[in-house]
């Protein structure tokens, strides 16, 4: 879904998401992205109220999977749990990346569509690094890749009741604020 403003050249969008744990963290990438040109659509967390990252990571999935985003960035305390919540959408090739040459593999070698990193985990000239290797690599698209990533792609199962589900996490939000679940 790159834009394209009259007279330049063509803006990539970037989906980005976050928990409460790495606000300041994902503002800093938000800040950086805009400043390299990037249009950015922040899914939140906005603050550093506790909150359940799942949520975040499904948002940038779909956003990248239905087109509103060209790429995505997903970061949590470790990056982990994050991360592994948006691989868990159709269409979506999430990578977790604790350095920047992973981050460029993951792009070259298996047109990973969202990176993810700990953004408690890395400092934050990494973090960056991280996102700008990511960013700056482009898919080299090989028999071999494309096989790799067919099978990749062949194990997600599609879930009708997740897909856009507005209201998909609202059981475990009720058990989040319930105070069931734990940091």
């Amino acid at each position: 879904m790159t834009k394209t403003t009259e007279g330049s050249k063509p803006q990539m969008i970037i989906s980005i998401g976050n928990d409460h744990i790495v606000t300041d963290v994902k503002i800093q990438i938000s800040n950086m992205l805009k400043s390299m040109g990037y249009q950015v659509i922040d899914e939140g967390t906005y603050d550093t109220t506790r909150t359940h990252y799942p949520i975040y990571g499904k948002k940038v999935a779909e956003d990248v999977a239905d087109g509103r985003a060209d790429l995505g960035v997903v970061l949590c305390g470790t990056g982990i749990g994050i991360s592994t919540a948006a691989d868990k959408n159709e269409g979506v090739r999430a990578a977790m990346a604790d350095d920047a040459t992973s981050a460029k593999y993951a792009r070259e070698q298996l047109n990973a569509n969202i990176i993810g990193f700990g953004g408690a985990t890395v400092g934050e000239h990494l973090a960056e690094d991280i996102v700008k290797s990511f960013l700056d690599a482009t898919y080299k698209e090989t028999p071999e890749n494309a096989a790799i990533i067919k099978k990749i792609d062949s194990i997600a199962k599609p879930n009708p009741d997740q897909k856009d589900n507005p209201h998909f996490f609202d059981e475990e939000n009720e058990k989040w604020a319930e105070g069931v679940y734990h940091d």
